[in-house]
């Protein structure tokens, strides 16, 4: 089975190759530009794949406040082009989208599963909605992975990349106090288990909406405490609140995705956030000079 994976340069799209190796086909924006039908088209045509999975994006969150035009376009339209040109091919589409799409909901302290009402509060969640229903609505054989606060080591293998760990890690490296928010609930989530996952969705052949994210919850200010901890860094952190730290873009305050669905289908259980945070502590490299 050939594979195309779009974004083959990033932290997921990285990961996924290392996991199908020979069956996958990586595709980076160079050759595949979510914005030009006819390279979406064309490059279809030239691999013929059986399956594409869209790890490709525009995530810089608060910058798409002031891009919103660039963010429909990359994580919205983009996708609508390549739903349309999967399902005149009978192509399986598998589109990667994320928490942001929950958030209006002040009071919520359950965690959402597929059939919960959706409610972006930004720019970036808006436009990762737009891709969902579009993904959903033009190719018939779809699937599509909402995750939630993603790191992985193809960050640092890229030029200008990164992850909330590192960042977290590149500060302890620094000195100083380190302040983290502590009022917006997530489950940090590696490229590895969502990689295991995607994979575990393809094989037992699901079909519509999943999610996807390690298991478990926690704060920014407790993730960051826990990267410290298991670096054996010595860190002043402090907890601050999303309005002290005056982010562009509004974050959801409570965004944990139920995952009950993809063990039922899968038998694939995502371990814990903190056995992935540790094992990726454990794996990570120095980067080549």
């Amino acid at each position: 089975m050939v594979i195309a994976v779009l974004g083959a340069t990033g932290q997921l799209g990285s990961e996924l190759l290392a996991v199908w190796g020979e069956d996958a086909v990586g595709l980076s924006r160079d050759r595949l530009d979510l914005q030009d039908p006819k390279t979406v088209d064309a490059v279809l045509d030239e691999v013929e794949p059986e399956v594409v999975v869209n790890a490709a994006a525009y995530n810089q969150v608060d910058r798409a406040e002031s891009e919103p035009a660039t963010a429909m376009a990359v994580n919205a339209l983009g996708p609508r082009q390549l739903a349309r040109s999967c399902a005149s091919r009978g192509i399986r589409l598998v589109h990667i989208s994320s928490d942001f799409v929950f958030g209006a909901d002040p009071n919520r302290r359950e965690p959402y599963t597929e059939s919960d009402e959706t409610g972006p509060l930004g720019a970036y969640g808006v436009s990762k909605l737009g891709g969902e229903l579009y993904v959903r609505s033009g190719c018939p054989d779809h699937l599509v992975v909402r995750t939630c606060g993603l790191y992985g080591h193809g960050a640092r293998r890229r030029q200008g990349g990164g992850n909330f760990v590192e960042t977290m890690l590149r500060l302890a490296e620094a000195g100083g106090p380190v302040r983290v928010v502590s009022d917006q609930w997530c489950t940090p989530t590696s490229t590895t288990v969502l990689a295991a996952s995607i994979d575990a969705l393809i094989g037992a052949g699901c079909r519509g909406l999943y999610h996807a994210t390690c298991a478990g919850s926690t704060n920014w200010w407790e993730f960051a405490g826990e990267i410290f901890k298991r670096s054996d860094a010595e860190v002043d952190l402090e907890a601050i609140t999303s309005r002290e730290f005056g982010a562009e873009a509004r974050r959801p305050q409570y965004s944990v995705l139920d995952c009950g669905r993809l063990v039922r289908d899968t038998g694939y259980t995502p371990p814990g956030w903190q056995f992935a945070l540790a094992e990726y502590l454990d794996t990570r490299e120095p980067v080549p000079e």
